[in-house]
């Protein structure tokens, strides 16, 4: 287990990944800057950070897309607070080291680091369907209580089956009672994690977007439950609703966030550059309770949010950003930036290349 403080990475390694045959990079510890035109591999070297700290990637939930064209596995290496993770993947499975150890459970591997992800889609978790939103939940809740993602799976697994059998018909009523105690206990956890984090999270996010927007807006963030009592109660009062539609319908997997502006749903009532200034205060928020969750700043990975973003509200962001935090941020221009001290590269063609300081 690593001690609760704020790590850097001093080294990072791809092969085969994405459109990067090797990569090797070392980003300075404060804020760096990645720029060039599109289509050069600025998005992608943000990817193996999140996927080499977390073994996920925030843009896709296949990590076989990300194994180069023609190539059937990658390999990721972090040097980060003075150890070694390592991370291969391939379809048939995957390895993890640290410091040269095989990592037969992730539960040590993960400790390293956490990651507060940014991107320029992500105006979906306030007009997009609730299935953002929940996985917006489940990336903080995954980074705060051990075995969370593995309480996911069980719960997912126990869905799908049930639902399969509910499509079939009445008939297999025996059958489907056999996954009606693993969707309760684990639904109810989930359930209980996420109304938890969703209380801690709310006035985070409202102190955030009043730092980004500067202005009296009233963000609010509210959590809605798929599951209204206890869930064992009301999942054998929802049979007859089940029977009639053929699939499960409360759990966790109909949870929502209700997203409002001034007591108003935000997806409907605000214009886009408010509905921004709640995504990044939301983003900001979930860094922020990750930090008051491990005693230490996670990774910040800006993925190319500043275009639609004036250039008071970018500045106002990047002063939200804590200083002790690594920072990198991808973007085609900086002649928005006023004094950040921040080292600079420039990605062409697969390729890095330092050029401040």
């Amino acid at each position: 287990m690593w001690a609760p403080v704020t790590a850097r990475i001093e080294e990072l390694r791809a092969n085969d990944f994405r459109c990067f045959e090797s990569l090797v990079w070392q980003p300075d510890p404060g804020t760096n800057f990645l720029i060039g035109a599109n289509a050069q591999g600025k998005t992608s070297i943000l990817e193996a950070v999140c996927a080499v700290l977390r073994l996920q990637s925030p843009r896709t939930n296949r990590l076989q897309e990300a194994v180069r064209h023609g190539c059937e596995a990658f390999a990721l290496r972090a040097d980060i607070g003075g150890r070694r993770l390592q991370f291969r993947y391939q379809v048939s499975g995957r390895e993890l080291t640290v410091d040269g150890v095989a990592q037969p459970r992730s539960d040590t591997y993960l400790q390293a680091g956490r990651v507060a992800w940014f991107a320029n889609d992500h105006l979906q978790l306030v007009s997009g369907a609730s299935a953002g939103r929940r996985r917006f939940l489940d990336f903080l809740a995954s980074q705060v209580e051990p075995g969370y993602q593995r309480r996911l799976r069980s719960y997912d697994r126990a869905l799908r089956s049930r639902n399969l059998l509910l499509r079939d018909g009445p008939h297999r009523g025996r059958e489907l009672a056999a996954y009606d105690a693993p969707l309760v206990e684990h639904g109810s956890a989930i359930l209980q994690t996420r109304r938890l984090l969703s209380t801690e999270l709310a006035p985070r996010v409202i102190a955030a977007c009043a730092e980004i927007s500067g202005t009296a807006e009233q963000f609010d963030v509210a959590y809605i439950p798929g599951v209204i009592g206890e869930f064992a109660e009301a999942l054998a009062a929802s049979a007859d609703e089940e029977r009639r539609l053929r699939l499960t319908v409360i759990g966790p997997h109909r949870d929502d966030l209700r997203l409002t502006l001034d007591g108003k749903d935000a997806d409907s009532y605000a214009s886009e550059g408010q509905q921004r200034t709640l995504v990044l205060g939301m983003k900001l928020a979930q860094s922020r309770l990750l930090a008051a969750h491990t005693g230490a700043a996670p990774f910040f990975l800006l993925d190319d949010i500043f275009g639609e973003l004036d250039p008071t509200r970018r500045n106002r962001l990047l002063a939200a950003l804590p200083a002790d935090a690594q920072t990198l941020i991808t973007t085609t221009h900086l002649d928005w930036l006023t004094d950040l001290p921040a080292t600079i590269f420039e990605v062409s063609s697969q390729r890095l290349n330092r050029i401040h300081p």
